[in-house]
C-alpha cells in the first residue's frame, strides 16, 4: 500500500533480522505459529501479523480493497486487540490462498457479498489478542514476573509494579518460539481504544501523494501495451481482419488474432488503441445475433408462468380472491462501470507466469490463468492490488482469461486495458429479474403472501456447493426474510437464464430486486388498506424490534409529517439484508415533464456493533450514490445480439447537480456485525419509487424510472 509494503517474495523470505509471525488459518479459528528467521525456520506466507525486530508492524490483508475502506477496518480490528498503533502499521495484500485466506463464509479467498467484517471480525481480534498475548509472555519470562502483572500500551509492554518497559520489537524473537495459547481473552468492548471510533482512512494519504498502484498502474520492466476488442455478440467469432492499415501506423508492434478476440500491441496505451481502431473486422455473430431486449423480458415473462421451486411453505394467495392483491415488478439488465476499467498485466514464461492485476477472487484468478497456460496454479504468481471500483465485476476472471490468452503470443510483459466501449458493450452483467408478488387482506393487513422470483442462479455458478435443492440463495435473498410480521409466506423461485448474455452479481445482488419488489408491494397494500405508508409498516413490525426502530429514526429526521408541495412527495425502503437493518426515506420532486428530482435521502442502519463509524456512513452514501444512478438513468439494451450503451454519456452516472442531501444516522448496538456495502444501494431504488407513488399516484413497477409515465398531462 506504500514503499513499505512488502512484496510477495518478502513476506516467503521473512525478516533476515529475526521476528515474529503470527498466522491464522481461518478454518475453526485454529492458531499455528510460524517460527523465527534467526533459529533458521520458515516464516509462512499466510501470516496476518508480522512484527520485526525493530517493532515494525505489517498487517497482511484476507480482503481485496476496492473503495470499501476494508483496509482500514480489519487493521483496526487487528490493531484493536494486538494494541499498537494504527498510524504506525504497514499494510500489505494477501497472496492467493484459499486454506489460508478464504473468506469464513464462502471458504473460498472472496471479497464480495458484504461479508467482510461479519465473517473476520472475531477472527482477525483473536489474531492481534494471541499475538499480544505471547509478546507479554515473552517480556515476563524476561523479566520473571507473572504475565498477568504485565500490560500493554501501544505496541510497548509494561510492569507496573517495577517499572520496566519494553517494546514487541524487543521480544519477537522469543515470542516467535512460544506455543500459541489454545484459548485467547478478547477486550470487553467498554475497554475499546478503536473499535467504534471513527478513523480516517488508511489509504487516503497515499491516493492523495499518488504513491498507491492500481491494476492498472503497474509498469514491469520492458512492458508492452495491449487493447483488445471481443465479439460484439456473445459467442460470436472473428470471420476476417484487415489489418493493413494498423500494421502500418507507428507504435504498433503485434496484432494478435484468436477465435473471438483480436488484441493489438503496442508501445503504449495509444499506439495500441489507434492500431485497434485502424483494424477492419468481420465478425460471424453466432447464435445469439437476434437476442434483444424484448426477447429478455418475454423470456423473463415466460419463465413465471413456471411453478418453481417452493422455498417455503406458505400456502399461495389464490389470485381471484375478494380482497388480494397482485403486483409484478421487474428490474433491467446493468453493467458495472467502474472508474477504473478492466485491466490485467501478464508475463508469460516457460512453464510459470505472473499476473497484476486487481481481483475479488485472487486464487480464481490464479487458477484461470493456469488453465489457459496448463502448468500448475502454483506457478503462477499473482501480484493482487487496490482496485479502482468492484461491485461484483471483479469477481468475475473472464479478464485475466483473456489477457493471459494474449500475452501467450507476446515477448515479454504485456498490460491488457480494456477501453470505457468494450467494458461496457462486451461484459458481464446484472440480469433482468422479476417478481410476481400476491396478498390476500384482512382488516387490511396480509393473511396470505406470495412471492415468486425468477431470474438466473448466480450462486450455481460462481459456489456451486452453496446451490442446493434447485435455490439459489442469492436469488431469493430479501425475499424469504423481511423484516415484517408476515403470515406464512409462499415464497417460490423459478431459475431462468437469458439467452445471449452473460450474467453476475452486481453490487446489492439479489436484495436489489426483492427488496424494490417487497417495498413496492407493500406501498400498494398500504394503499389499499387507506393507510399512510409509515404507520401501515409500523403495523407490520415488532414495536420492540431493530426493523421498527430503524424506521422510526429515519421517519423523525426525515420530517415523515411535514407538508410537501404538489407533486413532491416522500417514500419509505424498510429492509433486513447482509444482517443489518435499514430504513431509507427519500423525498423527490416530479417535474411536469416527468423528471425526477431526488432532493434528500435519510437513512438509519442498525447494523450490529460499529468498528469504523466514518466507514459505515461513507458506504451507505456511495451505496445510494450508485443505486441512484441506476433508478434514474441506467439500463443495458441489446440490438441485434448487441449492446447499445457505451460509455458514460449513455450509460449515465449521478452528476453532482442531480446530487441530493444524504443524512445518515447509526443506531448504537452490541449485536453481532452486519454487512454494510451492500444495503446502501438496495435502499435506494424502492424508496424513490415510493416517493414518486406519493408525488404523482403512479406506482413504477420496473426501473429505470421512465419520465414518459410521470409527465402531467395537458
Amino acid at each position: 500500500m506504500n514503499a513499505a509494503t512488502p512484496t510477495r517474495r518478502q513476506l516467503l523470505r521473512g525478516m533476515a533480522a529475526g521476528g515474529f509471525i503470527l498466522a491464522v488459518g481461518i478454518a475453526g479459528n485454529r492458531i499455528a505459529v510460524a517460527g523465527d528467521t534467526s533459529t533458521g525456520a520458515v516464516f509462512a506466507p499466510d501470516a496476518f501479523i508480522r512484527i520485526g525486530t525493530d517493532g515494525a508492524t505489517t498487517l497482511i490483508m484476507p480482503q481485496v480493497e476496492m473503495g470499501q475502506g476494508i483496509y482500514t477496518t480489519l487493521a483496526m480490528l487487528i490493531a484493536e486487540e494486538l494494541d499498537v498503533d494504527l498510524a504506525t502499521v504497514t499494510l500489505a495484500e494477501a497472496p492467493p490462498s484459499d486454506a489460508l485466506y478464504g473468506n469464513p463464509i464462502f471458504k473460498i479467498q472472496v471479497t464480495g457479498g458484504s461479508t467482510s467484517v461479519r465473517g473476520y471480525f472475531l477472527p482477525m481480534r483473536r489474531a492481534g489478542a494471541a499475538a499480544r498475548t505471547m509478546l507479554v509472555q515473552s517480556a515476563a519470562a524476561r523479566w520473571n514476573v507473572d504475565p498477568a502483572s504485565c500490560s500493554t500500551e501501544l505496541g510497548t509492554i509494561r510492569h507496573a509494579a517495577s517499572g520496566r518497559t519494553i517494546g514487541y520489537g524487543a521480544v519477537a524473537g522469543a515470542a516467535a518460539r512460544l506455543k500459541p495459547p489454545a484459548e485467547v481473552q478478547l477486550k470487553d468492548t467498554r475497554h475499546f481504544r478503536l473499535i467504534g471510533k471513527p478513523h480516517h482512512r488508511l489509504d487516503t494519504a497515499h491516493k492523495v501523494d499518488g504513491s498507491l498502484q492500481y491494476g492498472i498502474d503497474v509498469m514491469p520492466e520492458g512492458v508492452k501495451f495491449a487493447t483488445l476488442c471481443a465479439s460484439p455478440v456473445l459467442g460470436g467469432k472473428v470471420a476476417h481482419v484487415d489489418d493493413s492499415q494498423a500494421r502500418a501506423l507507428p507504435g504498433v508492434r503485434q496484432i494478435v488474432v484468436l477465435d473471438n478476440i483480436v488484441a493489438v500491441v503496442g508501445d503504449h496505451m495509444w499506439a495500441a488503441k489507434q492500431g485497434l481502431d485502424a483494424l477492419a473486422i468481420t465478425w460471424d455473430d453466432g447464435a445469439n445475433a437476434a437476442v434483444s431486449t424484448e426477447t429478455l423480458w418475454q423470456g423473463l415473462q415466460a419463465a413465471a408462468t413456471q411453478q418453481g421451486v417452493a422455498v417455503t411453505k406458505g400456502a399461495a394467495v389464490e389470485a381471484n380472491g375478494a380482497d388480494v392483491v397482485s403486483a409484478r415488478y421487474e428490474i433491467p439488465m446493468l453493467a458495472h462501470a467502474p472508474m477504473e476499467p478492466m485491466n490485467c498485466t501478464v508475463h508469460v514464461k516457460p512453464g510459470a507466469c505472473e499476473l497484476w492485476v486487481g481481483t475479488q477472487v485472487s486464487t480464481k484468478a490464479q487458477r484461470i490463468a493456469a488453465q489457459v497456460l496448463g502448468i500448475p496454479p502454483e506457478a503462477v504468481t499473482l501480484n493482487n492490488h487496490l482496485i479502482g471500483g468492484g461491485f461484483g465485476r471483479r469477481l468475475e476472471v473472464d479478464m485475466v482469461e483473456r489477457a493471459v490468452r494474449v500475452a501467450q503470443h507476446v515477448d515479454g510483459p504485456v498490460k491488457i486495458v480494456w477501453t470505457r466501449e468494450e467494458d461496457i458493450q462486451k461484459a458481464m452483467y446484472r440480469s433482468v429479474y422479476g417478481s410476481w408478488m400476491g396478498a390476500e387482506l384482512q382488516d387490511g393487513k396480509p393473511v396470505a403472501w406470495s412471492h415468486k422470483v425468477v431470474g438466473p442462479a448466480e450462486v450455481a455458478r460462481f459456489l456451486p456447493p452453496a446451490f442446493k435443492n434447485g435455490i439459489d440463495s442469492d436469488a431469493v435473498d430479501g425475499a424469504v426474510e423481511t423484516p415484517y410480521l408476515l403470515p406464512n409466506p409462499a415464497i417460490t423461485y423459478v431459475r431462468h437464464e437469458p439467452v445471449g448474455i452473460q450474467t453476475c452479481f452486481w453490487r446489492g445482488v439479489g436484495p436489489n430486486n426483492n427488496v424494490f419488489s417487497t417495498e413496492c408491494f407493500v406501498d400498494l397494500l398500504a394503499k389499499k388498506a387507506g393507510k399512510d405508508p409509515l404507520d401501515y409498516r409500523r403495523s407490520l413490525t415488532d414495536p420492540k424490534g431493530r426493523a421498527h426502530h430503524v424506521l422510526d429514526l429515519a421517519a423523525e429526521k426525515a420530517g415523515w409529517s411535514m407538508p410537501l408541495p404538489a407533486r413532491a412527495g416522500r417514500g419509505i425502503c424498510l429492509q433486513f439484508a447482509f444482517g443489518s437493518y435499514l430504513a431509507t426515506i427519500a423525498e423527490v420532486a416530479v417535474d411536469d415533464d416527468g423528471t425526477v428530482r431526488v432532493q434528500r435521502l435519510v437513512t438509519a442502519v442498525d447494523c450490529g456493533i460499529i468498528v469504523n463509524p466514518d466507514g459505515v456512513v461513507a458506504q451507505i452514501q456511495g451505496g445510494h450514490v450508485f443505486g441512484l444512478s441506476a433508478v434514474l438513468h441506467q439500463q443495458i439494451t441489446l440490438e441485434k445480439g448487441r449492446v447499445q450503451q457505451s460509455n458514460f454519456h449513455d450509460y449515465r452516472v449521478l452528476r453532482i447537480d442531480e446530487m441530493p442531501q444524504i443524512d445518515v444516522i447509526l443506531v448504537p448496538s452490541a449485536e453481532a456485525p452486519g454487512g454494510i456495502g451492500e444495503p446502501g444501494t438496495v435502499s435506494v431504488q424502492p424508496a424513490v419509487a415510493n416517493a414518486v407513488y406519493a408525488a404523482t399516484g403512479v406506482q413504477l413497477t420496473r426501473m429505470p424510472i421512465d419520465p414518459a409515465l410521470l409527465a402531467r398531462k395537458a
